[in-house]
């Protein structure tokens, strides 16, 4: 056993034999029955279900290495793009060297479609693959943990309670980011804050950075370590969030009753509905390696705030959810274009997303809209200072 073996992705060698295991799981066709064909699995799922599975054992027949599954998983995608976006926008990745190893960190709207859009952005534009950090809470299936885990995916532990526990995992975890980057040159994509930005606002968690700076050696400063790691903000915006009506409904029993308690399976739930939703245009933005002068971990924090709120890409749902929230017209630039936004030239968008809101319990109306226009209410706000370049 080595080091990682706990939570690293699958081997090439492991592959074969993991896919077999999954296709024996019943529940696997199961899930993607319900996922490609919900209305028809409801009443046929004894016709559908075997079909799936036999047609996922012809797919993955000839699938013994990462890179074939892969190759599965993006025609998979392909078909998810063409379904469920209206276009898919890409910015930034002139700038960065593609076969370089970076530590992407990324704000975070969904769950399995944040990771998979800044992959396929890479894959797309003959840059390496990553792996993606996937907390262990997520993984309540065996089968779903095994097809992260071929999909390069390594295990966040969410579960562990007591604090030394805790330390002991968080620094395994530091180890095993910078041993990804610096020593086997394979980027690593992860969220800047442990679960989904539901209310529209993306603000780093200071524990994320503290969590990966753990691995620093005491002789070496805080800006040779950043620098060692390539640090590059990522800011994805979805026109359309398949979980809209599910973030509200979350939001407002947290605010009118002090919690949520969620269902057995709900992430699962909200993965397959991230996956299968319309999300309208998707613009995934590559920001700047980060290379400024940190004299701790809240400067480092300050920095990617900055580039992901500056790099976001606003879109029209986003200003017209503003403006019928507060009344006025934002001063904003939306699209990847740039242009600024003019209600006249939105009016069909703005009928059909008023009457996706509408579909939405009135209770829970004003916070779906707030998930929308908060990115605008971060572009309004001045943001922190740039801090001085080494």
């Amino acid at each position: 056993m080595t080091q990682f073996d706990d939570i690293r992705p699958y081997h090439d060698a492991e592959v074969r034999p993991t896919i077999d295991r999954i296709l024996a799981d019943p529940e696997l066709a199961d899930a993607v029955a319900r996922l490609r064909f919900p209305k028809l699995t409801q009443w046929f799922g004894w016709v559908i279900k075997p079909l799936v599975k036999k047609r996922l054992a012809q797919e993955l027949a000839n699938v013994n290495d990462v890179r074939g599954f892969q190759e599965v998983v993006e025609r998979y995608m392909a078909g998810m793009l063409a379904e469920a976006t209206t276009a898919l926008t890409i910015s930034g990745l002139d700038v960065l060297e593609h076969h370089q190893s970076y530590l992407f960190i990324s704000n975070h709207r969904d769950i399995a479609m944040d990771p998979a859009f800044v992959n396929w952005s890479l894959f797309h534009n003959d840059c390496n693959t990553l792996r993606i950090a996937i907390g262990d809470n997520l993984l309540t299936k065996p089968y779903v943990s095994d097809l992260m885990r071929l999909n390069k995916s390594f295990i966040v532990n969410r579960s562990a309670k007591a604090p030394r526990e805790k330390l002991k995992a968080a620094k395994h975890l530091s180890a095993y980011i910078h041993h990804s980057i610096v020593n086997e040159a394979s980027s690593i994509w992860i969220a800047q804050r442990e679960g989904r930005a539901k209310d529209g606002f993306d603000k780093t968690n200071s524990a994320v950075l503290g969590m990966i700076m753990l691995n620093k050696p005491k002789t070496q400063t805080l800006d040779e370590y950043v620098k060692e790691l390539r640090i590059v903000p990522v800011s994805i915006s979805y026109e359309l969030d398949p979980c809209d009506a599910a973030k509200a409904r979350e939001l407002y029993h947290q605010r009118t009753q002090g919690g949520y308690q969620k269902e057995e399976h709900e992430d699962v739930k909200s993965i397959a509905m991230g996956i299968a939703g319309q999300k309208g245009h998707v613009h995934v933005a590559f920001g700047s390696v980060l290379n400024h002068h940190y004299e701790d971990t809240d400067q480092i924090v300050a920095d990617l705030d900055r580039q992901i709120v500056d790099n976001y890409v606003l879109h029209a749902t986003n200003c017209i959810a503003y403006e019928i929230l507060h009344g006025t017209v934002p001063a904003v630039n939306y699209t990847e274009k740039n242009i600024p936004y003019d209600p006249a030239a939105v009016t069909e968008q703005k009928a059909a997303f008023v009457a996706r809101m509408n579909e939405i319990p009135a209770e829970h109306r004003d916070i779906a809209l707030a998930i929308y226009a908060n990115p605008v209410v971060s572009k309004l706000t001045k943001p922190a200072a740039e801090p001085d370049a080494c």
